[in-house]
């Protein structure tokens, strides 16, 4: 009878792993990510299945496990892919345009803020009826590969943005994928001259010993500025000002712009906000770094003048 009992408990015991263990693993997935297909410029009885490649891209992203980190379901990286197929052949060979947009949450807030938007308009797949989506870091696959490119580069910004340069590994990651892609000869995977707004220039710069105040200063802005907001928000935005006189110097020493033109896209409205009820003095000195840094947008920094 106690021999009974004993075997009752282990196996009470082993369900009771199984399911922590199982809960675990459901948290353990890094991203949360939507995926919204535009199918409007594809026509033909041949290609109506192609309404399940979202699903198919939602699946690969988020159940894969990506990193070795544990993350609690509001830690995970919440992540939209817009993709618009323009075209696609006999063969099942589609061409798209894409634009990925990466959130992270803002510490003591229910807030999120808007990391990255990318936007790659050079993507062609071969997506036949039934395509299994697999991993593999090893083999290139003009979808699975694409799709590891991008994750490795939302997750190099994400953690730059909780510890300095804390996405290196993950950019590595990228540009193996990358160098994969160079060598199969695939379009869109080829190396570029000149400051190229694709996937070569801008895993190049992120390589770059060059650029790593700018990976510096996504730190600084994130984790000291932003994520202090709502504890002192005067020590928040002297952070943050800091975060801009550091990409201020290094855009003046670098010969590329994409990666500052991603950050500020990105962020203008976000920083304008953030200085919009700081003292007139703090608010004048953001404008001037900010009109010098960042031209594109002094339309917009104008309103800290006021």
């Amino acid at each position: 009878m106690k021999f009974k009992l004993q075997i009752i408990w282990l196996k009470s015991l082993l369900f009771s792993y199984l399911i922590f263990f199982m809960a675990g693993k459901v948290t353990a997935q890094e991203f949360n990510c939507s995926v919204n297909v535009n199918d409007r410029q594809i026509s033909g009885s041949s290609y109506d299945y192609v309404s399940e490649l979202s699903g198919d891209i939602e699946n690969y992203l988020n159940d894969y496990r990506w990193t070795n980190d544990r993350y609690e379901d509001h830690e995970r990286i919440l992540c939209n892919m817009q993709i618009v197929l323009t075209n696609v052949d006999s063969n099942f060979n589609y061409t798209s345009e894409v634009v990925i947009t990466m959130r992270r949450p803002i510490y003591n807030t229910n807030q999120q803020s808007l990391t990255i938007v990318l936007s790659d308009n050079n993507w062609r797949f071969h997506y036949p009826r039934n395509k299994n989506l697999i991993h593999d870091d090893l083999q290139f696959d003009d979808l699975a590969s694409f799709l590891d490119f991008y994750a490795y580069i939302m997750l190099g910004f994400d953690y730059d943005s909780f510890a300095e340069l804390g996405g290196s590994q993950h950019f590595r990651s990228a540009e193996n994928v990358f160098e994969l892609g160079q060598n199969s000869g695939v379009q869109g995977w080829g190396r570029s001259i000149g400051a190229q707004r694709n996937r070569y220039g801008l895993i190049t710069d992120l390589r770059n010993p060059a650029y790593e105040d700018l990976r510096k200063a996504i730190y600084r802005y994130h984790r000291l500025g932003l994520d202090q907001f709502t504890i002192d928000p005067e020590i928040a935005r002297n952070q943050v000002l800091s975060a801009l006189d550091l990409l201020r110097e290094n855009k003046r020493v670098t010969s590329n712009n994409y990666l500052f033109d991603i950050f500020f896209s990105t962020k203008y409205t976000e920083i304008v906000a953030l200085f919009r009820d700081a003292d007139v003095e703090t608010r004048l000195e953001a404008y001037n770094l900010l009109r010098d840094v960042d031209p594109a947008h002094s339309s917009e920094y104008e309103r800290l003048q006021n």
